[in-house]
């Protein structure tokens, strides 16, 4: 039996968020050059980032998302509006600079680290015009070329859940120890903060089964339309999930079985990368439905993770805002994305970013000679 020795350790290394220096925090706030409380949730992030880091000026110099990809054999069944072929092409976009989470990214200063998951084809590792080096951003850890038709069966062997996730454990630490050139100074890690995010055609039928598993809501609550599906569609992507679940009878009470069942590579992985994460004390800023789902199993994993993420948006899909809903986190922005790939969590990422802003370079009333208001 596979013992999950990584998962173990990497729990064993989850704390709790520091609320001491959350108290401080908010003191520094309510003396800034303003009316208490006149910058809501951004006062409230700032808090809370200081609590989750452990320091008192956080600084956000290395800036990271996490892309991963893997296909789903469940698109056998007409559950998406795109051949699985996207899958792979879009990384190859990722890798080229193409997409919207590359623009996004770069706009926010955040570097995209792409992983091969379970890519249902090989992806040929890309090299760089000149100087012929692999491109630091992708890594190759495919798990199996795709998961198996979850509407016939398990999605993958419990083996191959506990890899996916620990082998997010082991991507966020390899980028951790890293300072991507830079001669780190004392202390220094190679990142301040994460944004997630996936691609993976059928994914958001994966994701919704997980959701109907562990919030006990039902199939027709929790299921939207993906990239675009028609009426017709909606309802065979909703009998597809009802299916699959009754086919594999997952056990919320034990999330690897849920994962291996009714989920996906990416997902795993992405859970993964939220443990380890929370284990480094680094803010996790989540973006749509696929990667909350992801924080879902994490959640159920460890509950204290849940202190650590970020929900950056609230998306089109009716499943996102059930488990934001059932995990107490209030997204930051509602813009109608439904693109995934870290989109969002790039947006949410400069939010944040501008909360430590207000904290650490904001003047207060008696450095800047400015008369309180009554209190």
């Amino acid at each position: 039996m596979y013992q999950m020795h990584k998962i173990k350790e990497t729990i064993k290394n989850i704390t709790e968020i520091d609320t001491r220096l959350m108290d401080s925090a908010q003191e520094r706030l309510n003396n800034l050059t303003k009316p208490r409380g006149s910058l809501g949730r951004l006062e409230e992030l700032a808090r809370l980032i200081v609590g989750i880091t452990g320091e008192v000026e956080p600084e956000f110099k290395n800036k990271v998302i996490f892309t991963l990809a893997a296909d789903h054999g469940v698109t056998e069944e007409g559950v998406s509006a795109y051949p699985k072929e996207v899958t792979a092409q879009m990384v190859y976009n990722f890798l080229n600079q193409g997409a919207g989470i590359n623009v996004l990214a770069k706009h926010v200063g955040a570097r995209v680290v792409v992983i091969d998951m379970g890519v249902a084809e090989k992806i040929k590792n890309p090299r760089l015009p000149a100087g012929g080096q692999e491109k630091s951003n992708f890594k190759d850890k495919k798990i199996n070329y795709g998961t198996k038709n979850m509407a016939k069966g398990p999605a993958m062997t419990r083996l191959e859940a506990i890899k996916s996730i620990e082998t997010g454990i082991i991507v966020f630490e390899d980028e951790f120890s890293r300072n991507n050139g830079i001669p780190p100074k004392a202390g220094k890690k190679g990142i301040d903060i994460i944004g997630i995010g996936e691609m993976g055609i059928g994914n958001t039928t994966a994701a919704s089964a997980i959701t109907v598993c562990f919030t006990k809501r039902r199939a027709e609550e929790v299921t939207g339309r993906g990239t675009g599906l028609d009426d017709q569609g909606l309802k065979n992507k909703i009998r597809v999930i009802k299916k699959s679940i009754s086919v594999n009878k997952p056990k919320p009470s034990d999330p690897i079985d849920v994962l291996s069942k009714v989920g996906g590579f990416e997902i795993g992985g992405l859970a993964g990368i939220i443990l380890a994460a929370a284990a480094k004390r680094i803010p996790i800023v989540l973006d749509g439905f696929i990667s909350t789902a992801a924080a879902l199993i994490a959640f159920y994993l460890e509950p204290k993770t849940k202190d650590y993420m970020i929900a950056a948006h609230r998306s089109v899909e009716r499943g996102h805002r059930v488990i934001l809903e059932h995990l107490g986190l209030r997204p930051l922005l509602d813009l109608n994305l439904r693109l995934g790939e870290g989109t969002g969590a790039a947006l949410g990422i400069a939010t944040v970013e501008a909360s430590i802003k207000i904290l650490t370079q904001m003047a207060t009333f008696k450095s800047a000679h400015v008369s309180e208001g009554k209190k």
